[in-house]
């Protein structure tokens, strides 16, 4: 018999493990606010609401968050495990959400709050930072710092990295050329309607130039593998702050369809990772490794070196503005949850 203190634990662990979006902690708020205000599932029966809860999470996560989850359907179907949050330990939870009157849910969103909050304090220096000022370290290491941020560090990593990389590849009004030599304009001729839709490419222009432009692929799954960032001349760049091991190496690479891949990585890391790559013969599908220290000291140029009146606000706004679109709840409870009125409910087990 599963008690409450148990599954408390149970939930406690779950909010602790997820990023700072909270998916399988809304979709567990979902579930038991179904439960108590429709009735019209059995928290027991697994199928009664293993698909159907993630329709239920994602209309608030929509709204709380401005997204919802693209993890894989294992993924989230991991929270029903029995390490996580089981049938069992939700049919306990909702017994006592119903009794308190929502009180389970509250405290789940509670914790929300609570995560966001500190996210908004630490994306304020950020967001308030003045050229001058701003020091990418101290931003990064708010985030190591901060318990509750930890498990979001990726994405300020990948934010980082994008600011600074898009903001220096437009300053430098870098191009791309894709050109047809001459010896395959026969081939060229033969596929013209082919080369046109998809190279910009025909007889009369065999030559097609471009911006320069490097690009975010937008979400980090789960297991924090495969491509984060793309550029059109080429690499591939994957962001990782995380210890790596060989398995993890291994589903990295195999992930990434790119012969050029720019790994981001912090100091200790790198001999690491040249290690494991070098094992699984991919060492040469690298074409470098940037460390957090290369980052630090990037922004430094950027910020007040000699051309930073050319490109320190822009690689501020364009922090600030990847920031805000990332993490768009910060600072705003919407109606969905406003409604509930969960600063009604007291009860002093949750607190």
């Amino acid at each position: 018999m599963i008690t409450k203190e148990q599954a408390k634990a149970a939930l406690d662990n779950v909010i602790k493990k997820s990023r700072v979006h909270l998916y399988k902690p809304i979709q567990v708020a979902e579930i038991l606010y179904r439960d108590r205000v429709y009735k019209d599932i059995n928290l027991l029966s697994l199928e009664d609401y293993r698909t159907k809860s993630k329709k239920w999470r994602d209309e608030v996560s929509i709204v709380l968050l401005g997204r919802v989850s693209t993890s894989s359907a294992r993924f989230q179907d991991d929270l029903f495990n029995e390490n996580a949050i089981p049938p069992t330990v939700l049919d306990v939870l909702g017994k006592e959400n119903r009794r308190t009157k929502g009180a389970v849910e509250a405290y789940i969103y509670s914790k929300f709050d609570n995560k966001h909050e500190q996210l908004s304090n630490a994306l304020a220096y950020c967001l308030d930072a003045k050229v001058t000022t701003f020091d990418v370290k101290k931003f990064i290491d708010s985030f190591w710092n901060e318990p509750g941020l930890k498990r979001s560090l990726d994405k300020i990593y990948e934010i980082i990295v994008y600011a600074l990389f898009s903001t220096l590849v437009e300053a430098m009004n870098l191009e791309v050329e894709v050109t047809v030599e001459e010896e395959a304009y026969p081939l060229l001729k033969e596929f013209e309607d082919f080369t046109q839709k998809v190279m910009c490419l025909d007889c009369s222009t065999p030559q097609y130039i471009q911006e320069a432009k490097v690009y975010r692929v937008g979400v980090t799954n789960a297991a924090d593998r495969g491509l984060d960032m793309y550029s059109n001349w080429g690499p591939a760049i994957q962001i990782k702050h995380l210890s790596l091991d060989l398995s993890l190496a291994e589903s990295i690479v195999n992930s990434v369809s790119s012969d050029r891949i720019v790994i981001v990585c912090k100091d200790a890391e790198k001999d690491v990772i040249i290690s494991l790559l070098s094992q699984i013969g991919w060492r040469s599908h690298i074409q470098s490794i940037v460390t957090e220290n290369d980052l630090i000291n990037w922004y430094e140029k950027a910020l007040r070196g000699s051309y930073s009146n050319q490109i320190g606000e822009k690689l501020l706004y364009s922090l600030a503005s990847e920031i805000a679109e990332e993490f768009p709840s910060v600072d705003n409870t919407p109606d969905i949850i406003k409604n509930r009125h969960y600063e009604l409910i007291s009860d002093p087990f949750w607190k």
